[in-house]
């Protein structure tokens, strides 16, 4: 194996935006820099199920239930 061709592989500390922190090794930073989530599984809607709703103005949504609407069961 070359030397040298690896990243550092350092411990930081990871937020969540909750204030919830815990400490992991990463090649993100320096050493012991602090990283700062603005999204992550507690408040993302992907994993809470959150109440996203879809907005349509005339757009996809609706050429598609034009054009296919009438094949329902």
């Amino acid at each position: 194996m070359k030397a040298d061709i690896h990243p550092d592989y350092h411990v930081i500390k990871v937020v969540m935006t909750d204030g919830t922190e815990y400490e992991t090794r990463s090649t993100w930073g320096s050493a012991n820099a602090t990283m700062n989530l603005e999204i992550d599984p507690k408040s993302h809607p992907a994993w809470t199920g959150g109440n996203q709703q879809l907005m349509d103005r005339g757009g996809r949504l609706s050429k598609f239930n034009k054009r296919f609407g009438g094949l329902g069961l």
